[in-house]
């Protein structure tokens, strides 16, 4: 029943397997299984696809059998902060901005816990703001420049940085899954207790910067680095590819099969490095 009700809420949404399974952060294989009644999602990942197909979660219930949309929530208003110049200014817990924040100037300005989801930023410059907790997942930042910014617990889940210059940033506890870099520049950003889950990074410089706890299904693809160590990380399925690879340093890092054979044929000092056969 539940596998018949996805796919069913799956096509109301004009939704392939594949578009669902991007969201999830999933393979379309997965979402097959559930739609065949193979398996079915645990509770937290009903959660999640409940809001992406629009439907209140006792739409899954075995005694509800017909789609039931949820109720559309009363419009909100939106605001354009595009091209605006923001200084000194406290917009802690803004919402309802959507897209339009592109090519704005922010200084010393605070947006904590901030709901910024799917917001494009492009052309922007933030500079000493305080953005702790805020939400940037979905989103878009091109050719941005960011520095001397606090980005504690913020959330970048499925988020696409493209061409951003992040210098002297504070991205502790941030949760990176999903998130794509690609061809930015990040020198001296805190990471401890970060999140990289399905993260990637294309074409980027990685500078002076410091990795811990756990790094799964990962891609460094062509990436520079410069002064950079994996500090007491394990590295599960986590792809790495570049002639730079000698230039990380590991420090008591463990790792399982595949990622230890892309780190060796990069020539890397594994002296830092324990094989795993199972984590």
């Amino acid at each position: 029943m539940i596998g018949d009700k996805i796919a069913q809420a799956r096509r109301k949404m004009n939704m392939t397997q594949a578009q669902l399974a991007k969201q999830l952060f999933i393979t379309p294989q997965a979402v097959g299984k559930w739609e065949r009644d193979e398996s079915i999602p645990d509770i937290s990942t009903m959660n999640r696809l409940a809001e992406i197909l629009d439907v209140d979660l006792n739409y899954f219930s075995e005694s509800e059998p017909v789609f039931v949309p949820k109720e559309k929530e009363k419009a909100r208003p939106t605001w354009d902060m595009s091209l605006g110049d923001w200084v000194d200014a406290d917009f802690s817990g803004i919402k309802n901005i959507h897209e339009k924040f592109s090519t704005s100037n922010m200084l010393r300005s605070k947006f904590i816990c901030a709901a910024l989801t799917g917001v494009h930023l492009k052309g922007n410059s933030i500079d000493r703001c305080d953005l702790r907790g805020a939400t940037f997942d979905d989103g878009v930042w091109e050719k941005c420049y960011v520095i001397n910014d606090v980005f504690k617990d913020c959330g970048l889940r499925g988020t696409e940085l493209v061409g951003c210059y992040i210098k002297d940033c504070d991205f502790s506890g941030a949760d990176f899954t999903g998130t794509v870099f690609t061809s930015c520049y990040l020198q001296k950003i805190p990471l401890a207790g970060a999140v990289f889950s399905g993260t990637t990074f294309k074409g980027t410089d990685l500078n002076e910067m410091v990795f811990e706890g756990l790094v799964e299904d990962c891609v460094f693809d062509n990436c520079n680095f410069s002064r950079v160590t994996f500090q007491q990380v394990t590295l599960v399925n986590t792809f790495f590819k570049s002639r730079r690879l000698n230039k990380i340093r590991f420090v008591d890092c463990k790792v399982d099969r595949m990622t230890y054979e892309f780190l060796k044929n990069g020539q890397v000092d594994l002296a830092g490095i324990n094989l795993q056969e199972t984590i």
